[in-house]
């Protein structure tokens, strides 16, 4: 298979389970899939916010879908196994919020509250900053959209890859299909695990200065230095001049 078709098929695997595991695991948190390829086996990683709904009773539902995986994809048997995550802060999540908004949606709460709770739990998660849009036939027949923020959010270059996490879903309203999204702006974090490593091109940090010696300090120093030096080299100079001489062993000619 040349390197193009291989890029094709991963992607195309990719897209295809990601769809199904958020058909199956939608009610579950789900918050995204990740597949790590080994040249024996391929480990899937399911990373939602309840693993316990995930793995289900005595680990049975992991086993229905690793079962459903394998089949559907012709893996050989023991070729494929899943394993089910916690995630560590589902309020930096845009996956588990945009899930959680369209189940509040569904249950009838209005948009506004709705969305508003959202950008709210995102905020007092230590984010940067939130954005909720919300399109459709929200009231009466003309659709429209709606747009609910809060922080600082960078979209383009770099910085707008790597920070910004965002997640769209579809929820099949009685009036219509209405869309959502939600972009999550991330924390800089040094050891990766709330968000990425790297800061940000525009942060820039002051350090304290240091302390500047006074010249005349210095001159003192170093005066004081050279005195020590001197006395103890005189000190070594009398102590090799008090030392008896011994005599020389006499030659046996």
């Amino acid at each position: 298979m040349s390197t193009k078709r291989k890029f094709v098929a991963d992607g195309c695997f990719y897209s295809e389970l990601n769809e199904l595991l958020i058909a199956e695991l939608a009610e579950d948190g789900y918050a995204g899939v990740e597949v790590r390829t080994t040249p024996h086996r391929t480990n899937i990683i399911v990373r939602a916010t309840r693993t316990q709904n995930v793995l289900g009773e005595k680990g049975q539902r992991i086993r229905e879908l690793t079962s459903v995986v394998q089949k559907r994809f012709d893996f050989d048997d023991g070729a494929v196994e899943l394993y089910a995550e916690r995630v560590q802060n589902r309020g930096l999540c845009a996956q588990a919020q945009a899930e959680s908004l369209k189940y509040k949606l569904l249950g009838g709460l209005a948009v506004r509250r709705a969305c508003y709770g959202v950008v709210r739990f995102v905020m007092e998660a230590s984010a940067k900053g939130c954005e909720v849009i919300v399109t459709g036939k929200l009231r009466g027949q003309r659709a429209k959209a709606m747009k609910f923020g809060d922080g600082y959010m960078i979209k383009t270059g770099h910085a707008g890859e790597v920070y910004t996490d965002m997640a769209v879903r579809h929820v099949m309203m009685r009036q219509g299909v209405v869309g959502i999204r939600v972009s999550i702006f991330l924390p800089q974090d040094p050891k990766g695990i709330l968000g990425p490593k790297i800061p940000l091109d525009d942060v820039v940090t002051i350090l304290e200065p240091k302390e500047e010696i006074n010249p005349e300090t210095l001159l003192q120093q170093q005066a004081a230095a050279e005195e020590a030096a001197r006395i103890q080299a005189e000190q070594a100079a009398m102590a090799a001049a008090a030392a008896p001489v011994e005599a020389a062993p006499e030659s046996g000619y």
